[in-house]
């Protein structure tokens, strides 16, 4: 394989997406040949009308002539009208369908990824790089096609015209071509890494915008946007050493053939004085040759988009051929139909992939039993929302086994494992949509009376309602219309919406107030009556009355029991809890 081809190779990996579209594939391709074939034989009927000379006794034929050349004119018209059209729909298309296999395989991905992955960087390829994409199968790709048929098509007539001649073309040709070839190399390389200068503006910018609250309490505005304008700056650099080498490449290209064409054709017109050529056969070589070049001037100015999308397409291919770090089981095992909350860790080993070394968890061994409502507890590091993200089959154990239900989830498919579980993070997530349409993330298929009577059970019905639009208000981005206790509340609904076996809490109230808190720890209890419930506490009044407090340290459980028993064993549970309630 050689080495254009090997650049050019990722454009290769499109073709799938095309083939979907076949036959509208093969329409194009028609429309395209009819346009190349009527182009082509327009420099036929000049060749005759110039033979025949411009008189009265040959009218008839010059009539003839023009009316076919119309004729050519029409077909041209349409199939490039059609041509035009149906690349552009497959162009559109391919993007479409491109984007959201993209998006729905970066959405199947692990927190492995969004660990060493950029969330700007992911946002740059799905948007700027298909972009460019877009433009190339819309647009380029068919010009591309056209001027290749155009080169080859105007070629063989060259050669059917006058062979010598001809053969003079076909020496020169290398000269035009080895600038093109070298400098396309360059251009490529130079749009990779103007798409990757993009990429950090962009990753650059939604970090800055996700933290605003931040910069701005710091008064890091100016800072921020010194450090924007480096990466702007950076990206304009690269560009311009791109568009320099691609001008560079474009001015040689037409340099050397248009050169290379007046070399020829004066040849030409010494053949026609010496009387080997007729003036109708040289005007006819003179339109190949100029379609010929003209085709190959093109080919080296589209050569460079052809080398920058195919830059594009190799960064999103990066994407989709990103392997889930999660090992999915190729024949999967089904969770009982009826979920019971029978949870038991058994001597896990896990490290975080990105710090293989430092153990999180050490032979931690854990049995939740059916309805039972149990604690973690322990200094920070201890592990306890390690145990959170591992139930919820978000990363892959080193050792050990993790059973719900009896079965090892290992051998399940993750999103059966997850659809048993309900969480109430610390520091909820709203969508920059309504509020009912928040809550309702936990069960798309609920009613809006459903939707309703678990924002009651939260406490967050009255100041939803109390919003101008009610369950129809706009929460803004990350919900920031909201106070932090509201966030939770409407987080806490959409748990209560879903209805799970399993309730995972992890410090649910930490945000209320006390009337609040009250209140949603009723409803919290109303929840976990007669379900599996695991909560993750840093305040301990709110898991005293708990049916069992875990205490973990350093990965491994380290004692368990009762609020009162805890105390009774003394340790690092009654150390805290001397801590906390040393006032009361």
């Amino acid at each position: 394989m050689t080495k254009s081809t090997n650049r050019l190779k990722p454009l290769l990996r499109l073709w799938p997406w095309l083939w979907r579209y076949k036959r509208v594939l093969l329409a194009a391709s028609v429309a395209l040949l009819f346009a190349a074939a009527a182009t082509l034989s327009l420099p036929v009927a000049l060749r005759y009308l110039i033979d025949a000379g411009f008189s009265a006794q040959h009218s008839a034929r010059i009539d003839a002539a023009f009316l076919a050349m119309f004729g050519v004119a029409a077909v041209m018209a349409v199939a490039t009208a059609l041509r035009y059209y149906w690349v552009t729909w497959i162009g559109e298309r391919l993007i479409a369908d491109l984007r959201q296999d993209v998006y729905t395989h970066v959405l199947s991905m692990s927190p492995v990824f969004f660990e060493t992955t950029r969330t700007g960087e992911v946002l740059s390829r799905l948007t700027t790089d298909t972009t460019l994409i877009q433009t190339v199968i819309g647009s380029s790709v068919s010009i591309v096609l056209r001027n290749v048929l155009l080169f080859f098509g105007g070629l063989l007539m060259l050669m059917v015209t006058s062979p010598p001649l001809t053969m003079m073309i076909l020496l020169l040709i290398p000269i035009v071509l080895v600038p093109i070839l070298v400098y396309g190399r360059k251009v490529r390389e130079l749009s990779r890494a103007s798409q990757d200068r993009v990429a950090d503006t962009s990753s650059t910018a939604q970090e800055v915008f996700s933290a605003m609250n931040t910069v701005q309490s710091f008064h890091r505005e100016g800072f921020e946007s010194a450090r924007y304008a480096r990466a702007v700056e950076s990206a304009f650099t690269t560009a311009l050493r791109r568009i320099r080498s691609r001008a560079i490449l474009t001015f040689l290209a037409i340099l050397l053939m248009f050169g290379a064409i007046v070399l020829v054709l004066w040849f030409g017109a010494q053949a026609v004085m010496d009387g080997r050529m007729s003036p109708g056969e040289l005007g006819q070589f003179l339109l190949y040759a100029l379609f010929t070049g003209g085709a190959l001037a093109a080919l080296s100015e589209s050569w460079g988009e052809i080398q920058r999308a195919a830059g594009a397409t190799e960064r999103l291919i990066e994407l989709l051929d990103t392997p889930l770090a999660l090992q999915v089981p190729a024949k999967p095992q089904a969770l009982p139909a009826r979920c019971g909350g029978d949870i038991q860790f058994e001597a896990v080993h896990f490290a975080y992939p990105s710090q293989p070394q430092r153990q999180v968890l050490r032979d931690f061994s854990l049995h939740i039993r059916p309805g039972e409502t149990v604690a973690l507890v322990g200094p920070s590091g201890a592990g306890k929302s390690t145990v959170f993200q591992l139930l919820q089959r978000f990363y892959d154990i080193q050792g050990g086994q993790i059973r719900l239900d009896g079965q090892d989830i290992a051998q399940c498919l993750p999103g059966e494992v997850r659809e048993r579980l309900s969480i109430v993070p610390q520091e909820p997530v709203l969508f920059a949509d309504t509020a009912m349409s928040n809550i309702r993330y936990g069960r798309l298929d609920a009613s809006d009376e459903e939707v309703e009577h678990a924002a009651q059970h939260a406490a967050a019905d009255a100041f939803i309602r109390a919003q101008p639009d009610g369950y129809a208000c706009f929460l803004g981005e990350r919900g920031v219309r909201l106070s932090g206790g509201q966030k939770q509340r409407i987080a806490i609904a959409r748990a209560l919406l879903k209805n799970a076996a399993v309730v995972l809490l992890d410090e649910a109230t930490s945000a209320l107030d006390a009337e609040s808190e009250q209140a949603v720890q009723q409803a919290l209890d109303e929840l976990t009556r007669e379900r599996t419930s695991l909560v993750i506490a840093h305040r301990l009044a709110t898991v005293r009355s708990a049916d069992r407090i875990v205490v973990m340290d350093q990965g491994q459980v380290v004692a368990s029991g009762t609020h009162q028993e805890l105390l009774a064993q003394g340790g690092l549970y009654a150390r805290l809890a001397k801590l906390q309630f040393r006032d009361a």
